[in-house]
């Protein structure tokens, strides 16, 4: 469908063509020299002294638990208002997800009293979710994790550029992962980063990207090896120069275009202040934002559906963010769900909407949005 606003729209100009085109002459198109810069400028700018990039943040989180010695037996709490492979991830490694509530209607984050509320003599570690871009409150999270001999790891794939007291997300707990999938603040089409002050965890991480191997194709190619021995049960994880080469390229535009992603959000939150039958989250954020995703509560009573395709057919996508991990199929059949701990996180989960916004989106796009939404509520409301 040709949409008159789409739901994002990826920022792809000269600069990524001509650093594609670079890699394409050079030749070498598997991990290499590239893709080692651009962990050592996304390393600089988390504020970490290891980043490891790999071809997915769902690769970035299973490792991550991996080389925090996450296992059977195990408990790891996370957030079911996220994506799925935030819970798969755990599930990958044998161990168990164990979902806690949002903070509030109006901060949809985990909180310490949420994730207390929750921990169990199993719990091994947590994951947070940095939703849409909006910090946790890692001061105090990483408080309670303290008092549990907790790992913390951050979902950070919505928030690149976000701080919380001036320290960037991504660089609070044991390790930080992000996503560069092409709907991200900054994309590489495909590919995520793992970041971490801890030299262990990038070392087991390093191997792991790669089938548990000691050196590398490149290494062998430039003569600096002959052979390798497999030291870990690996994966086929590595992201390529390609995938590097953009990730270089949109690297420097991420602080701008997280600046117009927040100037949008604030002319939604101006347009939308008053309008009837809805809420905004996430008034008064913790930190600084990454502004990943702008979402709406739907009040009760209102057919979401309806809404929804009133947008479609005035041609604006919409979509939602997120289903409740806890009621999807799979977690259902696995004994993981649907949990009656998460009243808010299925009260989000029935009414969330989520609405256009990308940096190269116009003020006049978002009054166009706001206009025909605040049109489609009032005609579900009638309905």
């Amino acid at each position: 469908m040709n949409w008159e606003i789409p739901l994002f729209e990826p920022d792809l100009g000269e600069a990524e063509l001509e650093a594609v085109a670079q890699v394409v002459r050079s030749k070498w198109l598997t991990m290499g020299g590239r893709t080692a810069q651009f962990e050592s400028e996304f390393a600089s700018l988390v504020g970490c002294q290891h980043a490891v990039a790999l071809n997915s943040c769902t690769a970035a989180l299973h490792v991550a638990l991996l080389a925090l010695d996450v296992g059977p037996g195990d408990e790891v709490i996370c957030p079911a208002l996220t994506f799925v492979a935030t819970a798969n991830a755990i599930r990958y490694c044998g161990a168990r997800p164990v979902f806690a509530d949002v903070d509030s209607l109006e901060c949809w984050n985990v909180s310490r009293a949420s994730l207390e509320a929750v921990a169990t003599p199993n719990t091994k570690a947590v994951m947070v979710v940095h939703y849409g871009g909006y910090p946790c409150a890692m001061p105090e999270i990483l408080a309670f994790a303290k008092t549990r001999g907790l790992s913390v790891v951050e979902d950070a794939a919505h928030a690149p550029g976000a701080t919380v007291d001036g320290r960037p997300l991504g660089g609070w707990g044991d390790v930080g992962c992000f996503s560069f999938f092409s709907n991200k603040n900054m994309t590489t089409g495909e590919g995520g980063m793992l970041t971490t002050n801890r030299y262990d965890v990038a070392d087991r991480a390093s191997r792991l990207r790669s089938h548990g191997m000691t050196t590398l194709t490149l290494d062998r190619y430039k003569g600096h090896a002959f052979s390798y021995d497999v030291v870990d049960l690996g994966y086929n994880y590595r992201m390529s120069e390609l995938n590097a080469a953009l990730g270089m390229a949109q690297l420097p535009m991420l602080s701008a275009r997280n600046r117009r992603r927040a100037e949008l959000v604030q002319r939604y939150r101006t347009n939308l202040r008053s309008a009837p039958g809805l809420s905004i989250p996430f008034g008064r954020p913790v930190g600084d934002p990454a502004y990943h995703l702008f979402v709406a509560l739907l009040g009760e009573g209102i057919e979401r559906s309806e809404v929804m395709t009133a947008m479609k057919t005035a041609g604006i996508q919409t979509s939602i963010h997120y289903r409740p991990v806890d009621t999807f199929t799979s977690y259902r059949r696995a004994g993981l769900g649907p949990s009656d701990r998460l009243t808010l996180t299925h009260a989000i989960g029935d009414r969330v909407l989520t609405l256009p916004l990308y940096p190269s989106m116009t003020d006049s796009q978002v009054d166009r949005v706001c206009e025909i939404l605040i049109r489609s509520i009032a005609a579900a409301t009638v309905a």
